[in-house]
């Protein structure tokens, strides 16, 4: 009796339909000093999602108000 191994492979399309479907966040901070001063100060906080999903979230934390 032979094991197999099925990998299952998704195609470009079914990642980006994910992403959408549940979002991303990256949130990066850098910082550059010399000799305890600081030169350089960058953040950065890159949402990924459909306008759908943003707006589920967004209403559930309270970030959007009804409009009647």
């Amino acid at each position: 009796m032979a094991v197999e191994k099925h990998m299952a492979s998704s195609s470009l399309a079914e990642v980006v339909d994910r992403i959408l479907d549940k979002g991303i966040v990256i949130d990066a901070f850098a910082r550059v000093s010399l000799v305890g001063i600081e030169l350089l100060s960058i953040e950065a906080r890159i949402v990924i999602a459909s306008v759908e999903t943003y707006l589920k979230y967004a209403e559930a934390i309270g970030l959007t108000s009804r409009v009647a």
